[in-house]
């Protein structure tokens, strides 16, 4: 029996793999949605066995409900789907209150009655105690609804029929006309319980109790949830550093790592980079990141000049003294870099960008204005030139 048909059915699931990896919630339209359709139950039974996520499928949506492996990594934000600038406080706030409003919303809605669900919502008096108010007065206000309505856009959940934001921010008269798509609205929440049940008030607490799962009672489950923890930590994360682990998750990674690792290979091209200090899956073709190192432009370069310094120095290192390093290297590269990464308060700017990165690739920790440099960062820095003697010819 040929070989190619298999081989292609293996190829389509792991473009399936990897398209959900990248984007957990997919939409009807794309290849890759088809493709996950086409091999919807091979897919779920591999996360359900290795991670235990669920995936879902159905005429409009695949959802791979993905449960994080850390709940405090703060270094993955959403971002604004042009600008690519992180959501502060107050857009994810704005998020939540336009979700309550379009769960309620007709199948059609416009920018103006979002706006008006939303202003209707920050009349909970939680939010004013917490100095959280909206009134849509000013372009800044406006641009932070824009800003989460192009994020839903990017998602799915809503769909532009005509019109568009620029005349919102403007104050123009025309208003934006939407599809609601309730499907996709509905698979948004990737919770194990339903947010209704939770008692506790602490954010911190109804997180946890959000994505809490069943304490195993048995070895054999025991072992499965250990499992669960570590695939997702390696599919999820730049790197897994052992010292980083209990001390249960270190001993089973360590005694189980090829088998795991190979599992994820063989569905998804990742290829595993092993290390004294811990584990990293690779990604070849250098798509399923939303971080690369390195990039180009001047952001780029600063990143990669800060890791290199970092990788070759010891200890912990000063901000301020980090920021002053980069004031030197402007100078340095100033025909190279753009022009206003010369001006005064251009460095703590540029450094700021570089250690959010280097921090969301867990390749530093950070701790007030004290930045230590990782393990797995050792690669940037730069070995010495090697002189070799040529050999004397009898």
């Amino acid at each position: 029996m040929s070989t190619a048909p298999v081989a292609a059915a293996q190829e389509e699931r792991r473009r399936a793999a990897r398209a959900l990896l990248a984007s957990p919630l997919l939409t009807s339209g794309s290849e890759e949605f088809r493709l996950v359709r086409k091999h919807g139950g091979e897919l779920a039974s591999w996360f359900t066995h290795e991670t235990g996520w669920r995936l879902v499928v159905d005429a409009e949506t695949a959802r791979l409900y993905k449960t994080p492996a850390r709940l405090d990594d703060a270094t993955r934000p959403a971002r604004a789907p042009r600008t690519k600038v992180p959501f502060t406080r107050r857009r994810y706030v704005l998020l939540c209150l336009a979700l309550a409003t379009l769960e309620r919303a007709d199948g059609q809605t416009t920018l103006g009655r979002l706006a008006e669900g939303v202003l209707t919502g920050t009349a909970d008096p939680v939010l004013a105690d917490a100095g959280i108010v909206f009134r849509m007065e000013r372009r800044e206000e406006r641009s932070d609804l824009v800003a989460v309505v192009r994020l839903l856009l990017e998602w799915g959940v809503l769909h532009r029929v005509s019109g568009d934001e620029e005349a919102y921010l403007s104050e123009a008269s025309n208003d934006v006309l939407y599809d609601v798509r309730r499907r996709v609205l509905a698979a948004l929440p990737a919770a194990t319980r339903g947010p209704s049940t939770i008692e506790a008030t602490d954010p911190d607490q109804r997180l946890s109790a959000l994505t809490s799962e069943v304490a195993p009672d048995t070895e054999e489950l025991r072992l499965r949830a250990l499992r669960h923890r570590l695939t997702r930590r390696l599919l999820d994360d730049p790197v897994v550093h052992y010292a980083e682990l209990p001390e249960d998750e270190r001993a089973y990674l360590v005694s189980q790592r090829y088998a795991i690792t190979r599992k994820i290979t063989e569905l998804t091209g990742l290829v595993s980079e092993a290390r004294a200090e811990g584990v990293a899956m690779v990604d070849p073709d250098d798509e399923l990141t939303d971080l690369r190192m390195p990039e180009q432009g001047t952001d780029g370069h600063v990143t990669l000049l800060i890791a290199t310094h970092l990788a070759e120095a010891e200890g912990p290192h000063d901000e301020e003294q980090l920021n002053a390093l980069i004031k030197e290297l402007a100078v340095q590269h100033r025909s190279y870099w753009r022009k206003s990464a010369a001006e005064p308060a251009a460095a703590a700017e540029l450094g700021a960008q570089a250690l959010d990165r280097l921090a969301a690739l867990d390749l530093v920790s950070r701790n007030g204005g004290t930045v230590t440099a990782k393990p797995a960062l050792v690669r940037y820095a730069l070995a010495a030139p090697t002189i070799r003697k040529a050999r004397s010819r009898a």
